[in-house]
């Protein structure tokens, strides 16, 4: 269970709706390893397209916002220097491309947002703008992008390189990527240049498309783009960066931040100072939604619900949590002493917001290697949030109220059980108080969290600039 909570509230203010999304792999293990052995769980049915609908299914009954699905390149070896541990307990690996399920998970559903993880170091920003702009239409704009630049010598040498990035950097290049694929979203295509002009035999009309020039340090791009704009144009951009560059990365671009910690101590500062640096460059700060890591175990009573977490913690892996803390931060803890506490080291390139965590961002927090791996062993390095539903619905409030995220990226013991536990009891309680949807509002994503008539970007993101007939301009918009 969490730490106790202190809230920060404005008097008077009326109380803010909370967001959530379902945060899963396509993979046996996500951020709950042992789990997959419960009887209740079907982990180990990632590889059915059925499981990922009826998933679909599940989240929409409850009114989740999204579903944001993780994934890596990494075949997560640095624990004991070889991927046969995490392959032994299915540690992350192996896992499927979350995108290739989106489809048939939009066809069973209506409202249901999908946020896809995708690496802008790892594929050319060319084709994997159309295969963005053919989801959005497919989804009739429900579309999101989880902008990752990796963080694992494993995936670094998967597609070819000799070395890992160094972290800084690899923001560096993505920056560029997002400026290519703005360029073809934004700038190509006018909107009205697809006519569909029957009587006089035009599809489209030239003149309104235009070819993307991009000749970048790390990329180069030179052609329209391959599809006519989408409901968004560009998808609602998630990002997932908590170190200082990639708070600076964030502030720029995410509409969306995924953000994971143990405690609000460790979360709130994140959350304060990138709004502090998105409002620096002319951007709204409450326009960019935090969603913060945590896992829900609700039954109809208290006792209920501390029965199952003790049945869940009878099939935890504390080995397992560690195989998958040492991908995520390049630190070998297979080496280390149970009870020595963690220290932080910057010479890690792997995921540093991660290694801060449960190291220097909570000075009045020692944890140790033993701690931290029971911690991580039920819904990751997020709170667990165990009771009845007006109990969880209280741990959330008073999380939400002391960190300044707008909601949550919910992980699982077991899923989709936890999922449909939370839609069940938790959302009903929370609809409640006020602080949960009634329900879907129409449109696209973007107008489902932002309102009516704001499928597109606003004119504040850098996006913008690359429209054609901007003012501002930029130096490789789209001519």
């Amino acid at each position: 269970m969490s730490d106790k909570i202190t809230t920060q509230t404005v008097p008077g203010a009326a109380p803010s709706q909370i967001r959530v999304n379902a945060f899963a792999m396509a993979a046996p293990v996500h951020h709950s390893p042992g789990l997959w052995r419960h009887p209740d769980d079907r982990s180990l049915e990632y590889t059915s397209l059925e499981y990922w609908t009826g998933l679909a299914q599940t989240l929409e009954r409850g009114k989740f916002d999204a579903l944001f699905i993780a994934d890596s390149m990494a075949s997560n070896d640095v624990y004991g220097g070889t991927y046969h541990a995490a392959l032994k307990v299915g540690a992350q690996i192996p896992k499927l491309d979350p995108i290739v399920a989106v489809s048939a998970m939009a066809r069973v559903t209506e409202h249901l947002g999908f946020g896809v993880t995708s690496n802008a170091l790892y594929e050319p920003p060319y084709p994997f703008a159309r295969r963005m702009s053919t989801l959005d239409h497919l989804t009739k704009g429900r579309i999101g992008w989880n902008i990752v630049t990796g963080h694992t010598t494993s995936g670094a040498r998967a597609v070819g390189e000799k070395a890992l990035t160094p972290h800084d950097q690899r923001y560096d290049i993505a920056d560029e990527y997002l400026d290519a694929v703005y360029a073809l979203w934004e700038g190509s295509w006018d909107d009205d240049a697809a006519v569909r002009d029957r009587e006089n035999l035009v599809f489209a009309d030239p003149a309104k498309i235009r070819p993307v020039v991009h000749r970048g340090q790390y990329f180069q791009v030179d052609a329209i783009h391959l599809s006519e704009p989408s409901p968004q144009r560009t998808p609602v951009l998630f990002q997932a960066g908590a170190s200082t560059r990639g708070r600076a990365f964030a502030a720029r671009h995410a509409e969306c931040i995924f953000v994971s910690g143990p405690t609000p101590a460790v979360i709130a500062p994140v959350v304060a100072d990138t709004r502090r640096r998105a409002a620096a460059l002319g951007r709204e700060p409450r326009e960019i939604l935090f969603f913060s890591m945590a896992t829900v175990i609700v039954g109809a009573t208290e006792e209920e619900a501390r029965e199952k977490l003790a049945d869940y913690r009878r099939y935890i892996n504390p080995e397992a949590a560690l195989i998958l803390f040492s991908g995520w931060t390049g630190i070998d803890f297979s080496t280390w002493d149970l009870d020595a506490p963690i220290r932080f080291d910057d010479r890690t390139q792997g995921l540093v917001s991660a290694l801060e965590a449960f190291s220097i961002a909570d000075p009045n927090r020692v944890w140790t290697v033993r701690e931290l791996a029971e911690h991580n062993a039920i819904g990751g390095r997020g709170p667990v949030f165990v009771g009845s539903p007006e109990q969880v619905a209280d741990q959330i409030e008073a999380w939400v109220d002391a960190t300044d995220v707008d909601g949550l990226n919910l992980s699982y013991a077991v899923t989709p059980g936890g999922y449909a536990d939370f839609g069940t009891y938790v959302v009903p309680e929370l609809q409640r108080r006020g602080r949960f949807k009634a329900d879907y509002a129409p449109g696209t994503l973007r107008e489902k969290l932002y309102g009516p008539g704001r499928s597109r970007l606003p004119q504040t993101h850098p996006a913008s600039g690359f429209r054609h007939g901007a003012a501002d301009g930029a130096q490789r918009r789209a001519v």
